[in-house]
Order: structure tokens, then sequence, then C-alpha cells
């Protein structure tokens, strides 16, 4: 099933402000009717109201920083921003995107204690806004794609690591929290209270599908990272930049080196021979041309460049 059909039979158009489409879950709407049924509409309705600041948060930090906000998805526990980035994003712009949502829980929980202390709000139903923001905040922080956690591990990864063995690794950290999680669901059957926490055990199988997915999904990403590369520093070439080294023997193949390239840095292959001489030095240009002409990808640098 593709996204765009799964998108199409799971979420449904709520409303466009300023070009950016929200959409929810058909869950969200039996979520709401229990609630209502049940006494509890209006702290789910609370609920809802913070999640939807919280992605707004994100929204605003995007658009900010040129990126296509695409749309954002409302859950039964929460939101989901889906945003493009700009050909030129860098890490630090992805990391102040992902922290902007929980900054927004940061200044309502400061709200909340000032209208608790100004005798404006209740202390009762001050105390549960507060909690609630507190919750939607350290649960979004969680290592998780496509929580904010997530994303700023991703971030953190890919500063030391080339950006195919962080996307790899992002994938696989996250679907070990995510059966953690399925795991302490069902674990609470075990516990004095007894019986399974539904909730955790739904959020844990949405997530742990999501990064199954994100998982397989990884070679598509890392293909659409080479593409942009060479827009993405030709002004800082042009300008004068500093290189990233990497050092290879001539029997490395062109899609082997080109896999240790990292996100914010550009590349200079120095190729040595088998006296640890440099033979070769290539910009990284020439070597994604190699790797992007299929003939070329499995032949070794000492072949393609003698």
């Amino acid at each position: 099933m593709t996204n765009r059909l799964r998108h199409a039979l799971f979420y449904r158009s709520w409303n466009v402000w300023f070009g950016t489409s929200f959409r929810f879950h058909p869950l969200f709407t039996l979520l709401l009717i229990l609630s209502i049924l049940t006494g509890y509409a209006a702290e789910l309705l609370t609920l809802f109201g913070v999640v939807l600041v919280h992605e707004l948060g994100h929204v605003a930090a995007a658009r900010s920083l040129g990126w296509r906000v695409r749309e954002v998805r409302l859950l039964p526990f929460g939101g989901v921003a889906v945003v493009e980035e700009a050909p030129g994003a860098t890490a630090v712009h992805e990391l102040a995107v992902a922290l902007a949502g929980p900054l927004q829980n940061v200044w309502m929980m400061a709200v909340g204690y000032g209208l608790i202390w100004s005798g404006l709000l209740p202390p009762l139903w001050g105390e549960y806004f507060i909690q609630a923001n507190a919750m939607i905040a350290l649960f979004n922080l969680l290592p998780i794609l496509p929580l904010d956690g997530g994303k700023v591990m991703t971030v953190l990864f890919g500063l030391w690591l080339p950006y195919q063995r962080t996307l790899q690794l992002a994938a696989g950290v996250s679907l070990l929290f995510s059966a953690l999680l399925l795991a302490a669901a069902l674990f609470h059957a075990w516990t004095e209270r007894g019986g399974v926490q539904l909730n955790w055990l739904l959020i844990g199988c949405f997530l742990f599908a999501s990064n199954w997915y994100e998982r397989r999904g990884a070679p598509y990403r890392f293909m659409r990272f080479l593409l942009n590369r060479e827009g993405k520093f030709a002004g800082e070439i042009a300008q004068g930049t500093l290189a990233c080294p990497i050092v290879v023997h001539g029997h490395r193949k062109a899609g082997e080196i080109v896999r240790l390239f990292m996100r914010d840095r550009y590349h200079l292959v120095y190729v040595l021979d088998e006296r640890s001489r440099i033979r070769h030095i290539i910009p990284e240009k020439q070597l994604l041309d190699c790797y992007f002409d299929g003939r070329k990808r499995e032949r070794t640098v000492a072949e393609l460049f003698a």
C-alpha cells in the first residue's frame, strides 16, 4: 500500500490554515465520542489543544527556515507535522524545528503556573493543564522516530557518523524503544493492578510499524541526501570552505566510499596505493557522478581514476 493511499484511507482533511492542511485520524473522532460519553470531553479537548499548539510550534519554525509544511496529522494520542526540508537545510535547522514543539509546552507550563498563582485558573484544572504539557513534552522527547526526540537523536548521530549509518542506527534504536513500549504495556498485566495498558500498546504498535517502514525506506532517503549535495555545497565552495577528508585504498568501490559521506561536510577523497602513498585526490562530485552511473558504482576507484 502506497503512502498516498494509506493517508487517503486513514486520514481526513479537517481544515486548511495559512496553506497548511490539518488532518485527523478517524480513531480521534471515536476517542472524542467515548470521552463525551464518559464525561472526559473537557480533558480530551484540553489535551488536544496542547498537542495542536505543540505542532504549530514545529510549523512556525519550519516556515521561518523556508521549509515546506505539507500537513499536520492529528492522531488519537498526539500529532505529527509533515515537512519537507529546504535544499540547504543543516543539522542545526533540523534541531531547531524538532525542539520548537517541546518549547511550546515549556511556555504553556509557565503560563499555567502564572494563572494559578494569580488566581485566574482553578488549581485543580491548572495542575491538569501543566501535567498535560509536561506529559506531551516528555513523551515527544523519547528517542523514537518520528517523535521530536527521535529527530534530535538522528541529528546527534549525524555529527559523528556517516549519513547512511545514521539512518540505519536511528531506525534501529527507534524500533528497540518502540518494542520496549509494547513490552511495558504487556508487562503491566503481571503487576498488582493487572490489565494491559491499552494506550501504551496502541502507541507502541503505531511507532513500531512506522519505524519498520522507516527502516525499509532508508535507501530512498539516502539517495535523496546524495542528490541534494551538489546544490547544498555550491555556494560554500564558491566562497571557500573547509573539506572533510576521506582516506581510502584504491581497491574500494565507488559505492562503498559514497556511503561514508556525512551530512554537513564536504568531502575530498584521498586514494592511496599499496605503499600508502596518495595517488589521487577526488572531489566528491566526481565520485557522485560515478555512483549515479550504475555501470561504475561497483568499480574500484583505482579503475575509475587510473
